[in-house]
């Protein structure tokens, strides 16, 4: 039996939730990439999604990348975050493809490849509304022009983001923009372009209901293998498996205590003022993890009876008036992870990985 605070990584559940996408994706003539950004590129995991049949792979970290490399994995990897300039050998080194939407990255890149003697592939990222990265259609031609004028560099395709900055959702209006940028780049290069990258996982459930653009023949998914939730939407993904983790916290104290405290207040630790309920004298656990390994935000109790009340660094207060649990000092609560948690928690060197 396992003790102390660890998070339990199921491979199973992540396998047939790689699987299904897979399927899927197959199944709509779609390229699916998973992305390993969400779980550190960790190769236990990685493995486990190469083997339920996804050979691509992409990632945000350079970081990251050289790990898989180390690992012994051989698919072709995208990096997807616009490169830095300052890491552009690295970026060709290690990964055949990028996402770009600037020239003077570009001319980075084709320098880098050239030194090498390498082919470097690009997707120029279009904005089609959601205000992260990439270029506006109309200014799409320009930098395809410019990016054709450099040697080592191929552009292989466009590609576009919605939802992790403005919250847009993908549509058949915003995906029909960047294929029809696609088709205008296209006549650019006198070539059709191989990839319409057209989005992660909260294009998958348009994906499921057959209602994406013919065009978008490839979707980056991580967040869907990993915990088979669409965040962008708000919503479980029923075909999948949500709880390929969960989170274990052991309990250092138990105590009944008053919900509101006692005294003059001052300042927040991590500068977020509290409001506080008086709901009376509230039995409480606190478990030994804090915003240093995950944030508050990031977790949820398993237990629907329990409710986290906040953190410190290193301390999290969960109220247990009403469970029906029989907890202990020493003993474990269960907390499950959104996308956010799940990034604290393999981020944190503090917080132990258990494989089953």
């Amino acid at each position: 039996m396992v003790t102390g605070t660890h998070l339990t990584v199921d491979l199973k559940k992540i396998r047939y939730n790689a699987a299904k996408v897979a399927e899927l994706c197959g199944s709509r003539g779609i390229e699916p990439v998973a992305v390993t950004k969400g779980f550190s590129a960790d190769p236990v995991i990685v493995r486990a999604i190469t083997d339920a049949g996804i050979e691509s792979l992409a990632d945000a970290r350079v970081e990251n990348v050289r790990k898989l490399r180390d690992a012994g994995f051989g698919q072709r990897v995208t990096l997807i975050r616009i490169p830095m300039i300052s890491q552009a050998d690295d970026v060709v080194s290690l990964c055949e493809c990028s996402l770009v939407s600037e020239i003077r990255t570009i001319e980075a890149l084709s320098a880098a490849a050239l030194r090498q003697g390498k082919l470097h592939d690009a997707i120029i990222m279009i904005d089609v509304g959601d205000l992260r990265e990439g270029v506006f259609p109309a200014d799409a031609p320009a930098l395809m022009r410019a990016a054709m004028e450099l040697k080592g560099i191929r552009v292989a395709g466009v590609g576009s983001n919605v939802g992790c900055y403005g919250g847009i959702v993908p549509s058949q209006e915003n995906l029909k923009t960047l294929c029809d940028t696609a088709e205008e780049l296209s006549g650019i290069a006198g070539r059709p372009l191989e990839i319409v990258s057209g989005g992660a996982t909260s294009a998958l459930t348009m994906a499921c209901e057959g209602s994406l653009p013919k065009a978008v023949n490839q979707l980056r998914v991580g967040e869907g293998i990993i915990l088979g939730t669409d965040s962008v939407n708000g919503t479980d993904i029923p075909w999948l498996k949500q709880d390929a983790f969960t989170l274990r916290a052991e309990i250092v104290e138990l105590s009944s205590k008053p919900t509101v405290p006692i005294g003059r207040r001052g300042g927040f630790h991590f500068g977020a003022e509290k409001v506080f309920r008086d709901r009376g004298v509230r039995r409480r656990a606190i478990v030994a993890l804090g915003e240093q390994d995950v944030p508050a935000s990031g977790v949820f109790p398993r237990d629907p009876a329990a409710d986290i009340l906040g953190a410190s660094s290193d301390h999290m207060i969960i109220d247990i008036e009403d469970s029906a649990e029989r907890y202990e000092v020493g003993g474990l609560i269960e907390l499950g992870l959104n996308y956010h948690g799940l990034l604290g928690a393999f981020t944190s060197e503090y917080v132990r990985k258990v494989y089953c």
